[in-house]
């Protein structure tokens, strides 16, 4: 696997943070822009932190609950769908969340699905039809499968199967849907707002931005300019419920989301490195913006968005190898469990932005396409070895990996 390291330009100075200095060797050279990088991602202005993520880290926490809950044989689907949307419904689903917190917050999940400046601000369609798709999902668990929880799932009949010593519900053709939303919410609402929202020059850059932020003018009652914040946001997308998110990386996978299958990808020794290379981008990225050097930004911008396209397609790949052990075995169950987590990374491939491009790795119609072989007929249940490989080496095609490293 040929490896990608991080494009570093400027000074990378390890150490406590401090304002940058832009200094003339004479009055004939042009300013050298010296981006100093703290140790952590911390960040401060006239004492104060000027680091601040809190409506990502309720989206996660509102993730968090919603699929806890989707296995709840006792949930209502107006209850669930309440937790997706948090659209302060009247009524007993007016506070869907165990966190009362929660409760009162204005954010939502479903308002950020498929809801990126670069790919869906033009796309509304496209958007609505996603967030419509993820929400099918929530009710068709409700629907379909928990009438089914004493039954033996079969080819046409919902139902439980065994996994081992864990019991899986599936759909009619294999699926399950708990699985479908959580796989599916790492692209259409963590990636997406990363790679293709808050990493975009187009929300970076928005307005008087950068005028503003070459001054230091903060937003109203606050200690970061905007630009700072945007920047911020797509952290917290990704370690914003880490114990410690100023050093994240020395607990991994504390979300069921992203976080998680940073971890999973990093634990690979075909990709060892993996996470730092993302934190130390975001990191010099950040410290650029304070610096003033938008090319550097750019630069790492770009390095995380490719990176984080290689975890959703590595763990496509990966769950999808796994169902044809599992299959070959004759472990149904195990099969579907892969498959399910392989489905929504698959549908997770729509939201993966290509690096120093406008455009996704995957088009609309690719990615409806792998979906279409996974569930034609029966489904799952009439999946053979070919169509798994298939679909791996098409994803594996656009990267610098291979299936077998993708597999491992």
């Amino acid at each position: 696997m040929k490896k990608k390291h991080l494009l570093l330009a400027g000074l990378l100075t390890i150490g406590m943070f401090s304002s940058c200095n832009k200094d003339k060797e004479d009055d004939t050279t042009t300013p050298e822009i010296q981006i100093e990088t703290p140790e952590y991602y911390e960040f401060s202005r006239d004492g104060s932190s000027t680091i601040s993520f809190s409506g990502q880290t309720d989206r996660l926490n509102m993730g968090e609950e919603l699929l806890g809950q989707l296995t709840d044989f006792s949930q209502s689907s107006e209850n669930l769908l309440e937790m997706y949307a948090n659209q302060t419904a009247t009524g007993e689903d007016a506070n869907p969340f165990a966190d009362a917190d929660l409760n009162e917050s204005t954010k939502s999940i479903k308002s950020k699905v498929a809801a990126s400046a670069d790919f869906f601000s033009a796309n509304t369609t496209e958007s609505a039809e996603i967030k419509a798709t993820i929400g099918s999902w929530i009710e068709a668990q409700v629907n379909e499968v928990f009438p089914n929880e004493n039954e033996l799932a079969a080819v046409g009949v919902a139902g439980q199967i065994a996994d081992g010593s864990s019991v899986r519900y599936v759909n009619t053709k294999g699926l399950e849907y708990n699985q479908a939303v959580a796989k599916s919410l790492i692209g259409a609402l963590v990636v997406d707002q990363i790679s293709n929202n808050y990493l975009s020059p187009a929300v970076l850059d928005a307005g008087d931005n950068r005028v503003n932020n070459d001054a230091a003018i903060v937003e109203e009652g606050k200690s970061y300019t905007t630009m700072e914040h945007k920047w911020d946001e797509a952290y917290g997308y990704l370690f914003g419920k880490s114990t410690d998110a100023t050093n994240p990386l020395m607990t991994l996978g504390e979300d069921s989301f992203l976080n998680k299958y940073l971890q999973r990808v990093n634990e690979d020794p075909d990709f060892a490195g993996m996470a730092s290379d993302i934190f130390e981008a975001f990191k010099y990225g950040r410290a650029a913006i304070v610096a003033g050097d938008y090319a550097v930004r750019n630069e790492q911008a770009e390095i995380i968005k490719e990176k984080l396209a290689e975890v959703i397609a590595i763990r496509s790949i990966y769950y999808l190898q796994q169902a044809k052990v599992a299959i070959a075995a004759n472990d149904m169950g195990g099969a579907f469990h892969d498959l399910s987590e392989g489905f929504g990374f698959v549908y997770s491939l729509r939201f993966a932005r290509k690096s120093n491009s406008t455009d996704a790795y995957f088009t609309r119609a690719e990615v409806d396409g792998f979906m279409d072989q996974l569930t034609t007929g029966n489904g799952f249940w009439d999946l053979d070895a070919s169509t798994l490989d298939a679909i791996s080496d098409s994803i594996a095609n656009k990267f610098d990996f291979t299936v077998a490293q993708a597999a491992e």
